[in-house]
């Protein structure tokens, strides 16, 4: 009798081998999905959010999207004025828990925020013990790893040294060899070469490998010195003493005053400008003792205005306070804050970090080319109800009206952003 194979196992296999594909199909969306997110929470959150459960300036977000609905979530992210203005309870009882901070609005569609939800889920999932133990100390690791370079001269030196010493103590050992080897044999005793002339009987009897660890050694120079090229000029963490602690986490932070109210040329200059000492005395005139410091760092304004606190009058003494500028781009990098701030809405957060969190002023980003040509690319133009844009839109090549049309959204380098005379001229 024939033997006909069942057609049931075949089908099975088939049905199991679809299973998989569309699995893995799936697995792969949602990765890229997570991946798109992580990239629109660095772009927009992370300055003042965690995707854990730590707080920022701004709560954790884990669990952010079980605690809320999802089309609140849409309407908070993309403009939380207008519904705390709209009499929200939910978003009012937020404000007033953070000490009416408020979180700038973010050009980001519903699609930007389901990934930027579903990259913090899957953090949460990943590390919810390590985001809430561990972010000081990962934080002060990572800022270590920035400001030092890879490989340290100092590790080169160390091998260097390390291969010096391997060859004299097998030079001992090689001729200790043959002088008892001589001896056995009643041989001449051999003399001993210096280190310089058995260097060069070694490189002319292996000039291959001698020429490979040449190579090998120019690299790691080579590195040692791109990389400190890399680094002139940047500052990245640089926090130094100033004349006065100003502390910006008790101003900014616990009592919430806007850093606009302070840096008040950077809504409509070039620079953001250093506060007058009289700008501080709106408030010091009568706040004369600080919960931090007590009298002591207040009185060094005083002194710097010949103000008496008693009388409350000033004298002829005045002396300006000798700041120490944090900030400081190259003189042919041009930077204009009331663009940024006035024009694009970007929040103060996103090049100087949270600052309601710093005791004492400090650079959070590295203000590299690279680092403002990043942003310039994911960063997204408010172009609603922007009258600055309303001419450029105008102008738009059909191309970037047509894909404004469809998803609302516009990177800065698409309008000429990441132009080298934008910065450069």
């Amino acid at each position: 009798m024939k033997f006909i194979p069942s057609r049931k196992p075949t089908k099975q296999l088939l049905g199991f081998l679809a299973f998989i594909v569309l699995f893995g199909f799936s697995s792969s969306r949602l990765s890229a999905q997570v991946e798109e997110g992580e990239k629109l929470f660095k772009s927009y959150c992370a300055s003042c959010h965690s995707a854990g459960a730590n707080q920022l300036v701004g709560p954790g977000l884990a669990g952010v999207d079980e605690k809320y609905e999802r089309e609140w979530l849409y309407k908070w992210i993309k403009n939380s004025m207008a519904l705390i203005e709209s009499g929200d309870a939910q978003a009012i009882a937020i404000y007033e828990q953070y000490n009416k901070v408020m979180m700038p609005a973010q050009p980001v569609t519903n699609e930007d925020i389901d990934a930027i939800l579903d990259y913090v889920k899957a953090y949460a999932e990943k590390a919810p013990a390590a985001d809430a133990a561990g972010a000081a100390e990962a934080s002060a690791t990572d800022q270590v790893a920035a400001e030092e370079p890879s490989t340290s001269p100092y590790i080169i030196a160390a091998f260097v040294v390390a291969f010096l010493i391997l060859i004299i103590i097998l030079r001992k050992v090689q001729h200790i060899m043959r002088v008892v080897d001589a001896r056995v044999n009643d041989q001449e005793l051999p003399k001993e070469t210096s280190l310089f002339d058995a260097i060069g009987d070694a490189i002319l009897a292996n000039k291959t490998i001698v020429g490979l660890l040449g190579i090998v050694l120019l690299v790691l120079v080579a590195k040692v010195g791109w990389n400190a090229a890399m680094g002139i000029g940047v500052y990245e963490g640089y926090e130094p003493e100033q004349p006065i602690k100003f502390s910006h986490k008790l101003h900014a932070g616990e009592n919430g005053i806007d850093c606009n109210y302070c840096h008040y040329s950077a809504s409509f200059s070039k620079s953001a400008g250093i506060p007058s000492a009289n700008l501080c005395m709106n408030c010091h005139t009568y706040i004369q003792e600080g919960p931090q410091y007590g009298k002591e760092e207040i009185g060094k304004i005083y002194a710097a205005l010949d103000f008496d606190p008693v009388t409350k009058t000033y004298g002829p003494n005045q002396k300006p306070i000798k700041w120490v500028k944090v900030h400081n781009l190259p003189d042919h990098a041009y930077f204009n804050h009331s663009q940024h701030v006035t024009i694009g809405k970007i929040a103060c957060q996103k090049c100087h970090g949270p600052v309601e969190t710093y005791t004492v002023g400090k650079q959070w980003a590295p203000l590299t080319m690279g680092w403002c040509i990043n942003c310039h690319k994911e960063t997204k133009v408010q172009m609603e109800g922007n009258g600055y844009y309303d001419e450029i839109h105008a102008r738009l090549p059909e191309k970037l009206k047509a894909q404004y049309l469809e998803d609302g959204t516009i990177t800065v380098s698409e309008l000429g952003g990441i132009e080298c005379a934008k910065c450069h001229y």
